[in-house]
């Protein structure tokens, strides 16, 4: 690895990036970007995913637009961009360079399943989008303050972020083209549990650079002590309760994971076909037998609380998820493979934007193997609701 590739997967440096390194690491996204539209070029444009994933997943057309459009409405068009965080969010931007870009990209505009409806612009008409955008994000990168970098930083780890999206649907059509795009989620020794002390800890980050909403404000947690799985749990570990008839036992359940097993008749996790003698996966529209040792993923928070249940133990809780990834690394604590959920619902930190978070929703910590190492940031927090199970998480318990 290059020392530039370095600099630009350092996730702590990302955040506080000067205009230099921001130039980069921005081609950088927007090249992944164009990668994987381009795996999606022989996909037919008739192939759409099932209903229910049709709903949450977007074309990948859109999810490249968007990534241009974003970039647009937060540095082109933002009036009030050299303000950082304080900029008035609510104000009106400047006209898009394309005019129907606030029409197909805005997703206040056009969102859920009427985006497989609409008609969008095609993959060249995107790319040169894609172009225009970048161009006119570089013409205004300058500045050396927080508050003059901070949408440039926004921008860079929301067109990262858009990475898990254009895999969880090329997971779902079976576009074979994605699979050299995306990492697989490493295949991990077995390893002792962790035990961690009564201790006091930072939950959430201090201002200081880029910190995104949900992480407003860093503030101190009593914490007890507690023993927290050192690798999220495995295929071989989520066998063993599937085999064990886990799937027909209400008593695994939350009262609503146990409503949607029946209403979705789960015998086991998407895209499994098989767990006889092995777990046989389906990966990109391809069977794939996957190794014992290999992370669980494509889990719902539903099926992870379910195998806690029957294991006899439970989901971390952010805190303890969170103060392991900060002092766990050098004793062993892994996490890098698979976005993970916790315990509890999505809620805004002490003085903290309560608009920036959904209390219906479930919190993942962590990162795909497939997404940007610098979104890599212990700190890190992303909201899904329970049910949902197309994305590429998994989890791992802590003893009761």
């Amino acid at each position: 690895m290059s020392a530039v590739d370095a600099l630009l997967d350092d996730p702590r440096r990302m955040r506080v990036a000067d205009a230099d390194v921001l130039s980069l690491a921005l081609i950088d996204a927007r090249n992944r970007t164009l990668r994987w539209l381009a795996a999606f070029d022989g996909v037919p444009a008739g192939r759409r995913p099932a209903a229910g994933d049709a709903a949450v997943l977007a074309p990948a057309l859109w999810l490249a637009g968007h990534a241009g459009w974003y970039q647009e409405r937060w540095i082109g068009r933002n009036l009030q961009r050299a303000r950082g965080p304080a900029a008035d969010t609510g104000r009106a931007p400047l006209a898009s360079i394309d005019p129907g870009a606030d029409g197909w990209w805005n997703p206040a505009a056009i969102g859920g399943a009427a985006r497989w409806r609409t008609a969008l612009p095609g993959p060249e008409a995107t790319r040169s989008y894609l172009a225009d955008t970048l161009e006119v994000t570089a013409e205004l990168l300058a500045g050396e303050g927080d508050d003059e970098l901070h949408w440039f930083r926004d921008v860079l780890l929301y067109e990262d972020a858009l990475v898990e999206r254009f895999a969880a649907l090329a997971q779902a059509l079976g576009v074979e083209a994605a699979a050299p795009l995306a990492a697989p989620a490493p295949v991990l020794p077995p390893a002792d549990p962790l035990w961690f002390p009564a201790q006091r800890f930072v939950l959430g980050s201090q201002p200081g650079g880029y910190v995104p909403l949900p992480e407003r404000w860093g503030h101190e947690e009593a914490v007890p002590e507690f023993e927290i799985d050192s690798r999220p749990v495995s295929w071989s570990q989520f066998a063993e309760f599937v085999e064990d008839g886990g799937y027909d036992e209400a008593a695994c359940w939350h009262p609503d994971g146990w409503a949607w097993v029946q209403r979705e008749g789960r015998r086991c996790p998407r895209d499994v076909e098989q767990f006889l003698h092995g777990v046989l996966l389906r990966r990109f529209g391809q069977l794939q037998r996957a190794p014992a040792a290999q992370p669980v993923v494509h889990v719902s928070w539903y099926e992870a609380d379910a195998w806690c249940r029957w294991a006899g133990r439970r989901l971390p809780t952010e805190v303890e998820w969170e103060l392991a990834a900060v002092h766990g690394r050098g004793r062993g604590f892994v996490w890098g493979g698979v976005r993970e959920w916790v315990a509890g619902h999505a809620r805004a930190w002490p003085g903290g934007e309560a608009a920036a978070v959904d209390s219906r929703l479930r919190v993942m910590r962590g990162v795909a193997a497939l997404e940007p190492i610098r979104l890599a940031h212990p700190k890190a927090r992303r909201f899904a609701a329970a049910e949902r199970d197309e994305g590429f998480t998994g989890f791992r318990s802590v003893g009761l």
